[in-house]
C-alpha cells in the first residue's frame, strides 16, 4: 500500500556558509598608539561571489573607553547588505614577519545590521604589541575572516521540513534539563549550606576526583552524600553547569574566575581550567597581576604565568607600587625571585632602572 502514496509537498533546508578574508597592513603603527589617530579604518572588502555585502575593519589603537584604554580594540563593520540582519561568525588575528598567526580571537555567530560594529574591545594589550615579533618594522598586520551564515530554501509549495538540529546541542539541552530540574538524581552535594542534587555517572565521567570517590568504598560512595567545605556555592554552581553542558561559565567578576579556577583544579577539570586561564589572561592589570602570578603558580598554569611575568616586565615600576606586589614579597618570595630572573633574562637596558627599584620595594 505504501507504494501508492504520493507526496503532497516537499522541501529542504540548506545552511550555507560564505567565507571572506581580509589582510590589512598598517605602517608606522607606534605613532598611532601615541594618540595621533583615535581610530583607523581599513579599505572595503566583500565576498568574491557577492559584492553586495561589504565590510571594513576598524582599529582603535588606544581602546574605545576608560576600561579598554590599555588595549588595542578591533572591530568588524557591516557597511552594506541587500537585506538584514546578516548572520556571521568572525575571527581576528595578527600575522608576524614569519607568517605566524598570533593572538587569534573568535566570535560566536552574531547578527549584524547595516553600519553595525562588532569585535573585541580588549583584543591585545598595547604593550604586548611593542615586542618586535608583533610589530616588525613598526608595521601591524591584522587579519580577519568572516563566515556569513544563511538559510536558503527551495520549496515550491511553501511547506518546509524542519532543519535537523545539531545532536550536540540536543544532548547539551537534555543534560541541562536533567541538572536544573533534578531529574533521576542519585547523589547529594552539600556546599556552604546549599544542597545540589546530581548524577554520579555524570560527575564520574567528567571528573577523575569524583570518579575515584564513587569507585572506592569511601563514605561518599556508600552514602551518596558529599560534603564540600572549601567552595563557594555560586562557584560550585558554575562548575556543575560546565560539567553537565560543557558551556563556559559567565565570569561575572575577577574573583569568580579565580574561584572557578581553584574548583576546576581541585576536581581535575582541565578544560574548565583552560577557559579560566584564557579569561584571566585577557584581564591582566597592574592591580591584579601579582595575584594572578600567584594563582598561575599554585595551579600550574604555565602559559598564564608567562603572560603575568611578561606584564611585570613591561611595567616593573608601576607593579612595584601595588599592594598586590608588596603582599607577594611577604607571602611568596620565590615568585619575586623568579620575576627578577625573568626581568634579567629579558636583557633590556631600558628596564634596568626600573628593575633596581623593583628589587628595593
Amino acid at each position: 500500500m505504501s507504494g501508492d502514496l504520493e507526496a503532497k509537498s516537499w522541501g529542504y533546508t540548506h545552511i550555507s556558509v560564505e567565507e571572506s578574508c581580509c589582510k590589512w597592513t598598517i605602517s608606522n603603527f607606534s605613532l598611532c598608539m601615541e594618540g595621533i589617530r583615535e581610530k583607523i579604518t581599513s579599505p572595503v572588502f566583500s565576498l568574491e561571489a557577492n559584492d553586495e555585502v561589504a565590510w571594513c575593519l576598524r582599529v582603535h589603537p588606544n581602546g574605545t573607553d576608560e576600561e579598554s584604554k590599555h588595549f588595542l580594540s578591533v572591530f568588524l563593520v557591516l557597511l552594506s547588505c541587500p537585506k538584514s540582519p546578516v548572520w556571521a561568525k568572525f575571527q581576528f588575528w595578527i600575522t608576524n614577519n614569519q607568517n605566524k598567526n598570533l593572538n587569534m580571537r573568535d566570535s560566536n555567530v552574531v547578527s549584524f545590521l547595516q553600519n553595525q560594529t562588532r569585535g573585541f574591545k580588549k583584543f591585545i594589550l598595547r604593550e604586548h604589541l611593542l615586542h618586535h615579533w608583533l610589530l616588525p618594522e613598526d608595521t601591524l598586520t591584522l587579519c580577519c575572516k568572516v563566515n556569513i551564515v544563511g538559510d536558503f530554501f527551495n520549496n515550491p509549495e511553501q511547506t518546509m521540513t524542519p532543519a535537523i538540529q545539531d545532536p550536540r546541542h540536543v544532548l547539551t539541552d537534555d543534560l541541562k534539563e536533567l541538572s536544573e530540574n533534578s531529574l533521576f538524581t542519585d547523589c547529594c552535594l552539600l556546599v556552604g549550606g546549599y544542597e545540589f542534587r546530581a548524577h554520579k555517572a555524570i560527575l564520574a565521567a567528567r571528573s577523575p576526583v569524583f570518579r575515584a570517590m564513587f569507585e572506592h568504598e569511601m563514605k561518599e560512595g556508600l552514602t551518596n552524600r558529599v560534603e564540600i567545605q572549601d567552595l563557594d556555592p555560586q562557584v560550585f554552581k558554575e562548575m556543575m553547569g560546565f560539567m553537565y553542558t560543557g558551556k563556559v561559565p559567565h565570569f561575572q567578576s575577577y574573583w569568580m574566575t579565580i574561584g572557578v579556577l581553584a574548583a576546576a583544579d581541585k576536581y581535575g577539570l582541565e578544560d574548565l581550567m583552560a577557559r579560566c586561564e584564557d579569561s584571566l589572561r585577557w584581564n591582566l592589570s597592574l592591580e591584579n597581576v601579582a595575584h594572578i602570578l600567584i594563582m598561575a603558580d599554585l595551579h600550574s598554569r604555565k602559559c598564564l604565568k608567562t603572560q603575568a611575568l611578561d606584564f611585570i616586565t613591561l611595567h616593573p615600576s608601576e607593579v612595584s607600587e601595588t599592594s598586590g606586589w608588596k603582599s607577594m614579597v611577604e607571602s611568596h618570595p620565590h615568585l619575586v625571585d623568579e620575576a627578577f630572573r625573568y626581568l634579567n633574562s629579558a636583557q633590556c637596558p631600558f628596564l634596568q632602572p626600573s628593575l633596581k627599584r623593583l628589587k628595593q620595594s
